[in-house]
Order: C-alpha cells, then structure tokens, then sequence
C-alpha cells in the first residue's frame, strides 16, 4: 500500500541560519535569506503604533516562535513585527494584574506567585510562549471547573491595523474574538487578567487499567478539579493525575521546604514496562543516540512516579519544549468515550509506533469565539511524534498523525490553532457557531487585511463572501 501523504514539515538540523528567521523548532521559515521581509523590533506601543501608522504593508507579530509557523507564514514584503521586548507587569490590583503583550507565561506566573495570586486557569505546560501568542493560539490547561487563558481576561489593549489604538473590556461586543485572535485581529500590547489567591495542592499519580477509560475520563475530571491523564495504548496502560487542595500539614511541607515542589519519597514502577515499550519506539524511529536527550525525557519522567505537592505552576507546567510534531484535537466531552473505543479498535487493527502516550486533557466551556472549546466540556485529545536526528519523521509516525486526526475530525473535533492539523478536514463555519461573526469583526479591524498570511486568507475568504451577500 502506497504511504499516506502528511502535511508535517521536515525540521532544518543546519546550524547556520544563513539570514533566515525560523520559528522556535526549526521547522518553519518565517523569512528566507535575501527575502525582503523584515523583522522590526518595537520597544514600546508608540513604536507599533508609527509602524502601523506609516502603512508598512502586511505585517506578521511574532514573539517567542512557538507556534507551529502556520500562523506566522510569510508573505513577500511584509514586516515581521517581534514584540519581545514589550513584557512585564505594568499595573497589579487586589484581584487583577496587567501585562504587557510579549511577557512569556513563565514571567506572568512568577510574578503572580510572588504576590500570593494565581490565574483562576491552570497553566499550558509550556512556559515560553508570550502571553499575548498563549491568547492568540487558545492555551489552555485541565480542569472542567475552568477553561483556558483567554477566559481570565478582563481587558485587552490592541494597536489596530491604522496605528490607533483601542481597549477592549469584558463587557465589549466583539470580546469573544478578541480571547482568541489568531493574530489577525491587531497587536497586544497589554492584557488585564483577574487573578485569585494563590492555593497549594497535592497531585496524586496513578496507574490503572485502560479496560474502563471510557467511563473512567468522565469520572476522574468530574470528580476532580483538575486531571490529567496519558493512555499508552501498546500496554492498555493509563497514567493518571488528580489534583486536589493540600491539607495543613501538606502546605506547610511545602513552606518548609522553601516553596519549592514536595515529591514523596514512595516511588511506584507501575508505568516502567510501558515507559520502555516507547522509549524502544522513539529509539528505533528517530535514531537519536542521547539517551538524555529532551525527547527522552519527555518519557522518562513517568517512570518511578510519586505524588508532588506545589502551586499549580509546579505541579502542571512541567512541559519539555523540544522539536516534535503534536496535534491536539478537541472533542465534546460526551463523545469521548465513541472516540476513546474508535482509538482503540483502530489502533488494535493498525499497531503504529507511538514515541509518547495519548494525552487526555478535559476543560470546561470557553466564551472564546475561536476556543476548540467554546460553549461546551471539551476532551482533549493530544499526539506526538518526535523528529528524527537528521530533521525527518518516521513515516509510520506521520501515517499514524494523518488518520487519527480524521477520526477525531468526523466527531466534531476542533483542532487546537497553534499546533498541527490539516484544515481541509474541518468546516469552519459547521464547528463554530459564531466563526462568521468573527470574520465580521476581523473585517471590522482590519479591512485592509494587514495582519492576515495565506493560512488565514483561506481561513476567512468564504465567511467574508457570505457575510457580504
């Protein structure tokens, strides 16, 4: 049978980027060598705003590259617009905090936790995105009791497509759009987030039986605040978190401890047989001979587990950024268990390699317009595949991503907008109730269409037409 045709880049291992701007995993150009588009740097939002102002052509905001470069493709002549430098906090109130656009979460989380606060949303396991792409690209964490990022904003500042510039508050008609933006909607410059007293939990981990995962995802995220699960389906294994608030005694082992993450002493191996049956794969498929290597370890922590207690910044933000392929589809919550069965069948007929675990993350309903989770408890399904040491996927890997994004696809799935999906599968306007409305408010903003690139010229071409007609 001939091999299934993917979409998913080839990484560059070259050292030198000869001119070029590449994203953050070296898999997408963001400008060629000798191309006239440009990277401006802007320090403050009177720079962004002259930019804007002096009609540069199209422009693409960049800040720490995270995204999978689909969002960020260049366009002949354009100005790439890196808003690094605009981060920190700006203003703090008892249960609000501003920042500037570019703060990476990692910076937004510190200074929260150093005045007692945290998100009312558990953080995105990556910390080095901006604050300003987390909301763009719909970050979110776990927790049905909560949703993702952009639903902790209580105002927004943007320097629109003229130069002007305009805040947004919660209250806005169009604020739904603005909580998850694409980019293509202006340039952030500060966000206003509520905040709420900063709390100590404990993460029990586990390890059980696949056999009931179907009714058991349900049970674990509504009897929970927040859970997390992988499901390593070789072994029908599945590694659980659940956290809860932490007792006195935990808290104050915590305290003592200097703040720091409490991991108990009692190790279980209950995972090990199943850690190894995927380390053998990502070994055999990606070559990479550094056994200590972040694609390894992104595995290996999951051997000898034991129960943690910290914030929720140390308890959930423990991502390894290294170059990977990862689409994350998200699904109505009631369908879970459908699909859940589906991945199993299919993968019992199939027996693809899979270099990580199937990651199963729940939230509740988003106000997002754009949200993979908008109005509705969503289930997040996640998939990894890791490059090989010369920059190229296996194709069993790439083979195995291609279907089983088409079974999530024909159950509603939404993709999340910041990793990898095929956009052919996916009726926009079917899956988001308020997608033309959208297209309207991003007309609205930018009817010169300065902040769009080809992906989102295609992505809203059809809904401008219909709203025109």
């Amino acid at each position: 049978m001939a091999p299934v045709r993917h979409p998913y880049p080839r990484r560059d291992v070259t050292t030198d980027d000869a001119g070029r701007v590449m994203n953050w995993a070296r898999n997408a150009e963001l400008a060629p060598a000798g191309s006239s588009a440009s990277v401006v740097s802007a320090t403050s939002e009177a720079e962004v705003s002259a930019l804007l102002a002096s009609r540069p052509g199209r422009v693409r905001v960049v800040g720490n590259r995270m995204s999978s470069g689909r969002l960020l493709a260049p366009v002949e002549g354009e100005v790439l617009l890196d808003v690094v430098a605009l981060r920190g906090l700006l203003a703090r109130g008892d249960d609000w905090a501003t920042f500037a656009g570019g703060t990476t979460m990692q910076e937004v989380y510190d200074v929260l936790a150093e005045h007692g606060r945290e998100l009312p949303a558990s953080p995105g396991v990556i910390a080095e995105q901006t604050l300003a792409g987390a909301l763009a690209t719909g970050t979110h964490g776990q927790g049905l009791q909560q949703s993702s990022i952009g639903d902790t904003v209580l105002s927004m500042r943007l320097v629109l497509a003229d130069g002007t510039v305009e805040e947004f508050a919660a209250d806005h008609p169009w604020f739904g759009a603005l909580q998850l933006g694409l980019g293509s909607l202006g340039v952030v410059t500060a966000v206003t987030l509520r905040t709420v007293p900063g709390r100590i939990l404990t993460c029990a981990k586990s390890a059980s039986s696949a056999a009931t995962l179907e009714s058991d995802l349900v049970a674990w995220n509504h009897d929970h605040e927040m859970s997390k699960a992988w499901w390593f389906p070789e072994d029908e294994r599945v590694h659980v978190w659940t956290a809860r608030e932490a007792t006195a005694a935990e808290a104050e082992e915590h305290r003592a401890g200097g703040g720091a993450l409490v991991e108990r002493t009692e190790r279980s191996t209950a995972m090990n047989e199943a850690v190894d049956a995927a380390l053998a794969h990502m070994r055999a498929d990606t070559r990479i001979v550094d056994s200590q290597g972040k694609p390894f370890r992104t595995v290996t922590r999951f051997k000898d587990f034991s129960d943690v207690t910290g914030d929720v910044y140390q308890v959930f933000m423990r991502g390894i950024a290294t170059p990977q392929i990862n689409v994350e589809i998200g699904v109505p919550l009631e369908r879970a268990a459908a699909v859940v069965q589906e991945l199993r069948d299919w993968y019992d007929r199939t027996n693809p390699h899979l270099h990580y675990p199937i990651i199963l993350r729940a939230t509740g309903p988003s106000r997002a317009w754009l949200s993979p989770s908008h109005g509705q408890d969503t289930l997040y399904f996640g998939f990894v595949v890791y490059y090989a040491e010369d920059g190229s996927l296996s194709t069993e890997g790439a083979e195995f991503l291609v279907e089983v994004e088409k079974l999530l696809a024909a159950h509603g799935g939404r993709p999340h907008w910041g990793k990898y999906f095929d956009p052919d599968l996916y009726d926009w306007s079917a899956l988001y109730p308020r997608f033309e409305e959208f297209a309207a408010v991003r007309d609205a903003l930018d009817p010169e269409r300065v902040f769009l690139n080809a992906f989102t010229d295609r992505l809203f071409a059809r809904a401008s037409v219909g709203a025109a007609a």
